[in-house]
């Protein structure tokens, strides 16, 4: 009795190895449409496991979901590496096309703006988009206009018929950090000098 359940279940063991190399050769192969790159594949069900570099795109039609092995992972999704498995995860926000986690998105789909991770249909207010990126980006309000620089031209403040004269305003600290697009901060105008310096000398300009 105990030789015959020995043998039962050396053969269950046979046949368990037996499928598994089938899988194996067919994976390897190519036999199999959606197996390309499996180390382990199922008729079913797709990739299983794939070849250390590759990574594992599992997606689902109903009930039953697919699997297959991938170089890189398919917009929506963003690449994971672990110690058995490599998998695309999936972004979760359905506006983001490519993520750098589930929630933190780097560039948005169509006819929507990145703003700190996130996909907005407009941007968020005091923010102002970035065509070429899509990107929001902050406005800064600068403080007030400084008064007006003197009259000077190359250096001097007299002695010529027209020079120029300037004013600045601030921007506060945080708007520098974080890059946000501002305003002129900078102003020049022509002005008229005084001809006759102190002391005699005389220039023209």
């Amino acid at each position: 009795m105990l030789w015959i359940i020995f043998m039962l279940l050396l053969f269950i063991s046979s046949m368990e190895m037996l499928t598994q190399n089938r899988w194996k050769k067919q994976a390897s192969a190519g036999l199999l449409e959606n197996c390309t790159g499996c180390v382990l594949c199922s008729e079913d069900n797709g990739c299983i496991t794939c070849h250390h570099r590759l990574f594992l795109l599992i997606w689902r039609d109903g009930i039953r979901q697919y699997g297959m092995c991938v170089h890189t992972c398919p917009p929506g999704y963003f690449g994971v590496r672990g110690l058995e498995v490599n998998r695309c995860t999936k972004c979760r926000s359905p506006s983001c096309e490519s993520c750098f986690s589930r929630d933190f998105c780097m560039k948005c789909k169509d006819k929507f703006y990145l703003h700190k991770g996130q996909c907005f249909r407009q941007c968020p207010p005091n923010t102002t988009v970035q065509p070429s990126t899509r990107e929001c980006q902050e406005m800064c309000e600068p403080g007030p206009w400084s008064k007006w620089s003197a009259c000077t031209h190359e250096g001097r403040t007299c002695g010529c018929k027209w020079g120029v004269e300037t004013r600045v305003r601030e921007v506060p600290g945080t708007a520098q950090e974080e890059g946000a697009a501002c305003p002129a901060l900078l102003e020049t105008r022509k002005c008229r000098m005084r001809k006759h310096c102190p002391g005699g000398e005389h220039h023209t300009a």
